[in-house]
């Protein structure tokens, strides 16, 4: 190598890397957990308001997005 070249250098390691999928995927079954059947014109469905929507599953993201933080703000071993 000549002195003008410096090997390259990621911000991120695979740790890092998997951190994020694995926080993304947190994220995406927590959506999938607040996702459900809706009201429609003509119906009101009480289960909207269940405790698995309202409670379980923002709780669910918030700890993806978190892990993600995490992901991107962990520093890799050298």
């Amino acid at each position: 190598m000549s002195a003008d070249k410096k090997p390259k250098t990621f911000a991120f390691d695979r740790v890092n890397l998997i951190l994020l999928a694995v926080g993304m995927a947190i994220v995406a079954i927590g959506m999938v957990l607040m996702s459900g059947s809706g009201s429609t014109a003509d119906a009101f469905d009480p289960a909207i308001f269940d405790a698995r929507h309202i409670r379980v599953a923002p709780v669910v993201c918030l700890f993806g997005y978190l892990f993600m933080i995490y992901g991107i703000v962990r520093r890799p071993r050298n």
